[in-house]
């Protein structure tokens, strides 16, 4: 170990006027700046020292009095008078001691510390932590090694201290002892008790809490909560960090109208495989004179094979009975696919080699009926098997792709009013895309022959049904290109035509039942596709033509694309001839026009409108106009409207906004004392009443935060579920809710809602460098 003296000269760096001044000094990064110091090296690091003067020997013992200073590693040592031993790497301390370690600070009277083992006491001190900036008082700090230290008789918080002499902190964590493992990132407080606003809120022996945002094991805030069904609801979970690849949250709620609900959540993540399971059991519900009960299953991985890579991915849901949607709309937060009518039970297995794919699904559906809207239930595939070959060189810059599918369909006949079946198919297609960069033309040809084995015999007597039917596209267009500038940017300008053609001749397939097939949407997208309809029970007699024209504005410096303007109709050159049960066929020789626009101008405002316009009624049959607004953190406004004539029209308006000097910039949003006006209201202008609402306020002190959010959620057409969510967080120790959380409701309905005090990264050693 070296040891380096140093007294401090009165320095001078004079120039002469003659001489040319130096250049500016350029910082560059260093590979020596390492946020870790490696374990092999820290032995060999000298330490220096330095004062006003210096006295003893050289590499044994030495004496620092005024101004001392050591340094050594990530640790640096400051008091009035020193003594720093070599041999046992010992310094001891005295008069306005400071010590600032990797970022963490402590100021004290007298320390008594192995440097490089960071072990020893120091009394009546203060510190501050870097990653959560926390800090408090003690009348000791024992240090035991570089990651754990006891502070005895001791405070903690995050309150930061401002000018008033009179200052206190808004919370604090008083104990009599509190542990703290760097490590880990966990803190332990022996004897505490939780201050807010100078008032015990929660008098604790023991609690953990976290000194960064890492997990941890420990009880989760509790929830408390008032429901005109359960009764009084309080509910206490637990989190289990089991690994740092797996861990599991437990919870037991008692309901005084219904009974006790047990419940967890188990989740992995593997090199090679992912997943969580979820269960809920409720025994004896007094609600409904029966055990209640849910699970769901999540796992996607891949298995290793001799022969190619094999996939298994799997997603299972079952509830207890058909009320478990309507009776439990909180339970399923970390689930929320157990709160639909709809629950799908699909396993599938897959194979994938170079140029081909396989795969074996299983999909099994449960449906949860309502007298009041009973809904049809979709038909299981029991099972599908299904091969896909996409040759990857084909040559002469064809492509090709060729599928085959048998796929056994089952449900009740007395609910489809059709029969069960076993659908297979056969389709090939194969196109020569011809590209250059200002044009492109793409032929294609498609072939698709299927065959129906009917478990019993339709109307007609059939008892099976095959069909095949070739499919033609032509897909062309123009790329136009010029530069320009508008309102002082400069852009790149696009006009792109587009000609769309598709034929595929009629074939009667009104008897054919329907599995898996259904209407596609009407927009810039699937106009220009060959089949008006997804799935494979129908294919439209299209005899079509879309023409299109697109315009882009593209930032001519950052590639950007500021604005996009599209418009395409089509042109029917036959009546539709095949159509689902129902459907109303289409013999307009001219479709609607549909209308696009997508506007980027700058990061902050954001504009996208949808409009499907009838010529015959001069009115739009579709309209979808949405606008956003975000100068900033924590600022964000959008609004929507949605128009869908005949059967609903709705506004939609969403927001978080500070309500003191909203327009006052602040520091990435975390500026303490503030209120915030947060919410989301989705109106009918059909119905003339508010669908969805959910409206609150937060406020942020610095070291906590406060919310509070009146929710109302529309469940059915004549029922919703109304809450009132409260929940304070102190931030960098816990949170404490009553009622369900209202942060989760704020990100689920309000568009680019951000968190208030959300850390965004981990500050560096070498930001609180002395």
């Amino acid at each position: 170990m070296a040891l380096a003296w140093a007294s401090l000269p009165a320095l001078a760096n004079a120039q002469s006027a003659e001489q040319e001044p130096l250049p500016a000094p350029v910082l560059r990064p260093s590979p020596m700046l390492q946020e870790k110091i490696p374990e092999a090296a820290r032995n060999l690091q000298p330490a220096y020292v330095f004062g006003d003067s210096i006295s003893g020997q050289a590499d044994v013992r030495a004496v620092i009095e005024g101004n001392a200073e050591l340094r050594r590693s990530d640790t640096i040592v400051r008091a009035n008078r020193m003594e720093y031993t070599v041999a046992d790497d010992r310094v001891q301390a005295e008069g306005q001691v400071h010590i600032n370690r990797a970022g963490n600070v402590f100021d004290g009277n007298r320390l008594d510390l192995e440097v490089e083992a960071f072990r020893g006491n120091f009394t009546d001190a203060n510190y501050r932590f870097l990653a959560t900036q926390a800090h408090g008082d003690a009348s000791e700090v024992e240090f035991l090694d570089r990651e754990r230290s006891i502070i005895h008789n001791a405070t903690y918080t995050t309150c930061q201290r401002d000018n008033e002499a009179s200052w206190e902190p808004d919370w604090v964590l008083k104990a009599r002892s509190i542990h703290l493992d760097q490590g880990t990132q966990v803190g332990y407080a022996r004897g505490a008790k939780l201050q807010f606003k100078g008032v015990t809120v929660l008098p604790i022996p023991v609690v953990s809490f976290p000194l960064s945002d890492q997990r941890k094991s420990g009880l989760l805030p509790l929830t408390i909560g008032l429901d005109n069904v359960s009764g009084f609801e309080y509910t206490q979970p637990y989190y289990w960090n089991i690994a740092p690849n797996r861990d599991a949250t437990l919870s037991s709620t008692l309901m005084t109208k219904r009974g006790v609900n047990v419940g967890g959540e188990f989740r992995y993540l593997e090199p090679t495989y992912q997943g969580k399971l979820r269960l809920d059991y409720m025994p004896g519900d007094r609600l409904r004179d029966r055990d209640r009960w849910a699970y769901g299953v999540l796992h996607q991985g891949t298995i290793a094979s001799p022969f190619g890579a094999l996939g298994l991915n799997l997603n299972l849901n079952r509830v207890s009975d058909d009320n478990y949607w309507r009776d439990f709309t909180r339970r399923g937060e970390t689930n929320r696919l157990l709160n639909s009518r709809l629950l799908p039970s699909d396993a599938t297995l897959g194979w994938s080699g170079q140029d081909s794919t396989l795969m074996l699904r299983t999909l099994k559906w449960q449906t949860l009926q309502d007298v009041a809207s009973p809904i049809t239930p979709p038909y299981d595939r029991m099972p599908q098997l299904q091969w896909r070959y996409t040759p990857l060189n084909l040559g002469h810059g064809l492509d090709m792709t060729v599928e085959a599918d048998t796929t056994r369909f089952e449900a009740d006949p007395t609910l489809t009013g059709q029969p069960n079946a076993q659908r297979s198919y056969l389709s090939a297609e194969i196109s020569r895309p011809f590209l250059s960069p200002g044009a492109f033309f793409t032929p294609k040809l498609k072939l698709h022959a299927s065959q129906y084995d009917f478990d019993g015999a339709l109307s007609n007597g059939m008892t099976s049904a095959a069909r095949t039917l070739p499919t033609l596209s032509l897909d062309s267009g123009l790329v136009f290109e010029r530069e320009t500038q508008l309102f002082g940017r400069n852009l790149l300008q696009t006009l792109e035509p587009r000609a769309f053609y598709t034929y595929t001749p009629y074939r009667d397939q009104s008897m054919l039942p329907v599995y898996d097939t259904g209407l596609n949407d009407f927009n810039l997208a699937t106009i220009y596709s060959e089949n008006s309809y997804s799935g494979h029970d129908r294919f439209a007699d299209n005899n079509l033509l879309t023409l299109g024209l697109t315009t882009r504005l593209i930032d001519a410096d950052t590639g950007a694309e500021s604005a996009r303007f599209g418009v395409a109709q089509r042109v029917r050159f036959s009546d539709q001839r095949v159509t689902l049960p129902g459907e109303v066929p289409a013999t307009d020789r001219l479709s609607d026009i549909l209308f696009g626009a997508s506007i980027n101008w700058t990061p902050q405002w954001a504009l996208d409108a949808a409009v499907q316009y009838n010529r015959e009624t001069a009115h739009s049959e579709r309209t979808t106009v949405a606008a956003r607004y975000s100068p900033g953190n924590y600022r964000t406004i959008s609004a929507a409207y949605r128009l869908q004539r005949g059967t609903s029209e709705q506004v939609d308006v969403g927001w978080q906004w500070p309500i003191r000097n909203p327009w006052a910039s602040e520091d990435k949003g975390r500026e303490g004392g503030r209120w915030y006006s947060v919410g989301r209201l989705n109106y009918s202008l059909q119905d003339r009443k508010l669908v969805d609402t959910v409206v609150g306020f937060e406020y942020d002190s610095c070291c906590w935060v406060g919310r509070v959010v009146l929710e109302r959620l529309q469940s059915s057409v004549t029922t919703s579920n109304t809450r009132l969510l409260f929940q304070v967080e102190f931030v960098g120790f816990s949170r404490l809710s009553l009622g369900a959380n209202p942060l989760q409701s704020l990100k689920d309905n309000i568009p680019r809602y951000q968190p208030l005090r959300q850390t965004t990264t981990v500050p560096s050693r070498f930001s609180n460098y002395d």
